[in-house]
């Protein structure tokens, strides 16, 4: 029997292109539908080591996957039942000082921005003062029109909740099935791929899960240094405003600076003086030389190659192309050209364009290749079969 022949191999890199593009316009469609599905994927990539480690202990995978999903939803339950009632309290203490902080500004601070800048800036407090008086009274003033929200929009409430049930049962199935696919996907390719191709999907593996585990250790430690640092100042909720700080520090400068807003606005709403905004003054600025100069370059590393503002473009690229979960899936992409990159860095510096020599071999060109930065050590190890 006769078999046919392969095609060009400018005709194969057109129809792999041409895949790619297929493929990337049908995420982009099915995006408003994907996002409990990338979430899932993403929790079920975090949470495979754990349950590989207790399958290495003897422990069946279904056991190991869900004694690895209830740990990780009594995490996210405590995180939610810690700061949501600190927002919610918040909230209702913005709306009962608004004015007053306005009626200070523009006593104190007003004149002193018209004396050394010359900018005539007053807040009208009566504005704010009418805008807020049906939220003054308490949370009994506010129900009615949570619930008149929820009936008017009961649809949007039962797709939330929808995706809130979808998510666990998407990264349980995840889980249980992660040898499988990686094996699955393994056994697709073309035979004279699969080396090269398992070894670029190992290093995006590495460079994804030393940045992920490097990035939840600088969280969890800048929670416990915040939270600790703004209860020595006096801050309230210091417990909750800590935790989320440390949470909104996985994105880059940003995080940070919405983590001091939320201090500096919790410092003025207990109105206890000048001493809790110099506290949290201090208590932030050592909190970011030591974010930047020690607890990043130690536990994420430069080697990653992850640059903070590579990570604030992904983000908001991925998620101006593909909404919500263009943002999910903008680490794991930024990793695959990360590495991407590096290939085709490799290749260029080894070609003969770049060496001006028409037989690299003969000459032995890669001595005079600039050095390509090292790769990762060691990762996940489930990011090939």
């Amino acid at each position: 029997m006769k078999t046919s022949p392969a095609l060009p191999p400018r005709l194969q890199t057109v129809a792999w292109a041409g895949l790619a593009l297929a493929l990337a316009a049908l995420l982009w469609l099915l995006a408003p539908i994907l996002a409990p599905f990338a979430l899932a994927a993403v929790f079920a990539y975090l949470c495979n080591p754990a349950a590989d480690a207790l399958v290495r202990r003897k422990l069946p995978r279904p056991a190991a996957v869900l004694i690895v999903m209830a740990a990780v939803s009594l995490v996210i339950a405590a995180l939610v039942l810690i700061l949501l009632p600190v927002l919610y309290r918040e909230g209702l203490m913005l709306a009962q000082r608004l004015p007053t902080l306005l009626d200070l500004f523009n006593q104190r601070l007003s004149p002193w921005l018209a004396e050394r800048f010359d900018l005539a800036l007053r807040l009208d407090a009566s504005q704010f003062q009418a805008w807020l008086a049906p939220f003054r009274d308490g949370a009994q003033d506010l129900l009615p029109v949570v619930l008149g929200r929820i009936g008017k929009s009961g649809l949007a409430i039962a797709g939330v909740f929808i995706d809130l049930v979808l998510i666990p049962v998407v990264a349980f199935y995840l889980l249980q099935e992660w040898p499988r696919l990686i094996t699955a996907s393994a056994r697709m390719l073309p035979r004279p791929w699969l080396p090269r191709t398992q070894r670029i999907a190992r290093e995006i593996d590495c460079v994804l899960a030393q940045f992920c585990r490097g990035q939840l250790s600088v969280m969890a430690l800048l929670a416990v240094y915040y939270s600790i640092g703004l209860w020595l100042a006096g801050i309230h909720f210091a417990l909750p405003v800590g935790v989320l700080t440390g949470l909104l520090i996985f994105i880059p400068y940003a995080g940070y600076m919405g983590g001091l807003l939320l201090a500096v606005l919790t410092a003025l709403l207990q109105g206890s003086g000048w001493e809790p905004l110099v506290g949290v003054a201090v208590v932030y600025g050592i909190g970011q030389v030591i974010e930047s100069f020690v607890l990043t370059p130690y536990l994420v590393g430069e080697r990653i190659g992850l640059h903070p503002l590579a990570v604030i473009f992904a983000l908001m690229a991925f998620g101006q192309l593909f909404g919500f979960v263009g943002v999910l899936v903008a680490l794991p992409a930024s990793a695959a050209l990360l590495v991407g990159i590096r290939e085709v860095a490799g290749a260029w510096f080894a070609s003969p364009v770049y060496l001006g020599n028409a037989n690299p071999a003969r000459d032995n060109p890669p001595a005079a290749a600039p050095e390509i930065p090292p790769e990762p050590a060691s990762g996940n190890g489930e990011g090939a079969a």
